[in-house]
């Protein structure tokens, strides 16, 4: 993981909101909203897919009706060229994984429904928010590049790898993560190397499903 200089402490709790708020305030600064819409991406080198299925390196493309988290035979590799044993989310083929370089997974993600950016009040640069169908990808700036700060499900289109998405019972969701932890607030949030995975409940139901970077805290 890239080293940070800046941060700041946030809070699993206000998922959602806390994200739409940084991007869209950016701490006073002026917002810009581009829909339909990314500029200035550079697209970098990433390793190509032959027609079986597999890359260049041998490794297979993760094969999911609905996107997920990149399980154990899919290996930790991600389009970010970040090798990480923590929850990788992964849609349309494309696994993300928390301050992985976001350019190559933003290319590989394809053209967003809507895009925003704004003045980081953690780091020097922009924050961003990438808007995709069923998620959203949110980057923070660390030297001259993006990284991956946030990935949060907006929908039952998709879904964690292990087949959590909204609208999924608390039974369901401790079945499937029995080493989360049950915060204060009901919500219940699950740690490896080095990101969180947070759940956010409401009569039991799951009402929002968000990976994220511990960078942020």
């Amino acid at each position: 993981m890239k080293k940070v200089h800046k941060k700041i402490s946030k809070k699993c709790a206000a998922a959602l909101l806390a994200a739409a708020m940084l991007l869209v305030t950016g701490c006073g600064q002026a917002e810009k909203t581009i829909e339909g819409s990314v500029e200035n991406i550079q697209p970098v080198d990433i390793t190509s897919e032959t027609e079986s299925g597999q890359t260049e390196n041998g490794d297979s493309k993760p094969d999911t009706d609905r996107g997920g988290a990149a399980g154990p035979d899919q290996g930790p590799e991600t389009a970010g060229g970040a090798a990480s044993d923590g929850y990788l989310f992964t849609a349309d083929g494309v696994s993300i994984a928390m301050d992985a370089d976001a350019a190559p997974i933003l290319e590989r993600l394809g053209e967003p429904v809507s895009y925003f950016e704004a003045a980081s009040c953690a780091f020097e640069g922009l924050d961003k928010m990438y808007t995709y169908q069923g998620f959203e990808v949110d980057t923070y700036p660390a030297g001259e590049k993006d990284y991956i700060s946030t990935v949060v499900l907006k929908d039952d289109s998709v879904a964690t790898g292990e087949g959590i998405a909204i609208g999924d019972s608390l039974e369901k969701l401790q079945q499937a993560y029995p080493e989360g932890k049950l915060q204060e607030n009901g919500m219940i949030v699950c740690e490896k190397g080095g990101m969180k995975l947070c759940f956010i409940l409401e009569n039991d139901e799951v009402k929002s499903i968000e990976y994220r970077s511990m960078a942020l805290e």
